[in-house]
């Protein structure tokens, strides 16, 4: 066990390479944690640390035995915490990386719901567009739209999202409405870098149209927003727009037409997780599919990536 304990507290040094940001974060004195660092080094026969008076950095050693212990030492925590479970409610810094579009408009009160079914759990939440590194950076789960490539993360299905066509009152007004799909290719089609083709299907029929327009855009709010303004036509998921839908804002055209569904996915590092994640995606699961988002969705676990 005192062992065990040791290479706890290295791992701590190590993820902040600071004695005393650990100090702090452990409740344990700055001199101590040193000490008992020293006794490791001394057990291992290796150096694991190089110390100087303004910075800490790991040796090839240390990096190897973080690499090694890391998952050793959240293994025997989340152990401890899931017997723990028993006695009290999750608890503990939830941190977790969202779409931008569907975390504001669509995750926003769900969020709200959970945090007040959960007490014990705070919050530090990444909105930013950039693909976050679960094995490297600090977060529990990442929530992810669309098909993943191949990787050694945990993607577990929690929706699949209806998208449909939608344009502005206005802009239909100035320029037609779209009878058939292919009538989109002589539309403005607000479409995401490098896509030249949408594809839509019906009862069966599956077509490709080739799109283009004056706006090649990366972001999902910045399309729908340009809708709002009468500059094209977008395809995007329901649960996206469904505020300027509902505000008159945006209109459904070709409703008997759909895109391919936008799968949500939770991405973990691990199948081994904290109370505070595993309620957090299983409450995700629960209500994506109590409000219909993931019809015909399993709640599937595989090894895909982000």
């Amino acid at each position: 066990m005192e062992l065990l304990n040791d290479m706890a507290l290295f791992i701590e040094v190590a993820s902040v390479m600071s004695f005393r940001k650990a100090a702090d974060a452990t409740g344990v004195p700055n001199s101590t944690l040193s000490r008992r660092i020293s006794a490791l080094e001394k057990a291992i026969g290796l150096r694991l640390l190089h110390r100087t008076t303004r910075k800490v950095e790991l040796t090839e050693a240390g990096r190897l035995y973080y690499d090694r212990c890391r998952r050793i030492v959240d293994e025997a925590r989340i152990a401890h915490e899931q017997l723990g479970e028993m006695l009290a409610q999750p608890s503990g810094l939830l941190r977790a990386s969202f779409p931008v579009d569907f975390a504001t408009v669509y995750l926003a009160p769900l969020i709200a719901e959970f945090s007040r079914r959960y007490p014990g759990i705070s919050f530090d939440f990444d909105l930013t567009p950039r693909r976050v590194d679960l094995v490297t950076e600090p977060f529990d789960v990442a929530i992810r739209m669309g098909e993943l490539p191949n990787s050694a993360l945990i993607a577990r299905q929690l929706a699949r999202l209806s998208v449909q066509v939608y344009a502005s009152p206005r802009y239909l007004d100035i320029s037609g409405e779209p009878a058939t799909p292919a009538d989109l290719s002589k539309h403005e089609c607000l479409g995401f870098s490098k896509s030249g083709k949408w594809s839509l299907h019906r009862a069966g029929e599956n077509i490709d149209v080739e799109v283009g327009g004056r706006f090649q855009i990366n972001s999902v709010g910045m399309a729908r927003r340009l809708a709002t303004l009468d500059l094209g036509v977008i395809m995007l998921p329901r649960e996206i727009v469904q505020e300027d839908v509902a505000a008159g804002r945006l209109r459904q055209i070709l409703p008997q037409w759909a895109g391919n569904p936008t799968p949500v996915y939770a991405l973990t590092e691990t199948r081994l997780l904290p109370a505070k994640t595993q309620r957090f995606i299983e409450f995700l699961q629960e209500h994506l599919n109590e409000k219909s988002l993931a019809k015909g969705s399993r709640k599937t676990d595989t090894s895909r990536p982000e």
